[in-house]
């Protein structure tokens, strides 16, 4: 990893940071004032956001070390060891906000409950369109400088986008007379917390145990292969990623009558055309067979 993608990585955390840190401060005084406690779960998921970002730029730093002796095939696998924190931090915020819904609602006192005012809907609007603008925003640079950390932390954004709606929702509903909604709206966000933390879990452990590339990735590194001058076929093709580059496992056939230096000319050929085609692949093993 470069330092400009470090460089990148690192600007668009720091803006993300400043975000979260207003809109979270915001929304809870929102929450507080109006009497919502969806608002106030809302901004807690806000707040969860400035954590995970700290833990994916630690990813990200780490990852971005030169190979050395006892990590010779690099460090990018620490990425994947952020985002799988993240996840479980988020898992743990999630948890914690649906068993504060579920105790309001089994309570079952909902005269009681006091209606949500119109500036939690309102500090719900804002938060939506803040937090849909910073998942564009993070998706845009994590797509450039190839990212899986940052990428989970645009999805992070997007989940507190919905968790939103969800807290809009329940506040108009508790406003027009279901007050329990409010409720119900925070044990939603609840469940789009933890599914977020799973789908993030999930990606970094494929990342973690050497899973293959996916069917089209592999059939188009094997159709460029056979396109090189002196390849008869390929005899085994495996792909590996690792952290979110791939490496690249590659047999194939040549003229068998040919001498040592034509044959390592023709997988040296093959190897520099894959690296070239596909940026992702960070190492590539090229074994010849005689045909």
């Amino acid at each position: 990893m470069g330092n400009e993608f470090q460089k990148t990585a690192m600007n668009v955390s720091y803006i993300t940071i400043i975000a979260n840190v207003l809109l979270s401060v915001f929304k809870v005084i929102a929450g507080i004032v109006a009497h919502s406690g969806a608002m106030i779960s809302d901004a807690v998921h806000s707040a969860s956001d400035v954590l995970s970002t700290v833990i994916v730029m630690v990813g990200i730093r780490l990852a971005g070390k030169e190979s050395d002796k006892e990590h010779p095939y690099g460090h990018e696998r620490m990425e994947c060891v952020a985002a799988i924190i993240l996840a479980t931090l988020l898992c743990v915020t999630g948890l914690g906000i649906g068993r504060s819904a579920v105790m309001t609602i089994a309570a079952g006192d909902y005269q009681e409950m006091t209606l949500p005012g119109m500036l939690a809907a309102a500090a719900a609007l804002v938060s939506i369109v803040v937090k849909e603008a910073m998942f564009w925003y993070t998706r845009h640079y994590a797509k450039k400088i190839d990212s899986g950390a940052l990428m989970a932390d645009a999805w992070h954004h997007r989940s507190d986008a919905m968790s939103s709606v969800g807290a809009l929702i329940g506040i108009l509903f508790a406003r027009n007379g279901y007050p329990v909604m409010d409720s119900v709206a925070s044990l939603i966000i609840c469940v789009l917390i933890v599914k977020a933390s799973y789908d993030i879990f999930k990606d970094a452990v494929d990342k973690m145990v050497d899973k293959a590339c996916d069917d089209e990735t592999e059939e188009s590194i094997r159709r460029l292969v056979l396109k090189q001058h002196g390849v008869m076929q390929v005899d085994l093709l495996q792909t590996r990623v690792f952290g979110n580059k791939v490496y690249v496992d590659l047999e194939i056939s040549a003229d068998g009558s040919k001498s040592l230096n034509e044959t390592h000319a023709i997988g040296e050929n093959v190897h520099d055309a894959i690296e070239e085609a596909f940026p992702k692949v960070k190492h590539i093993m090229v074994h010849v067979n005689p045909s």
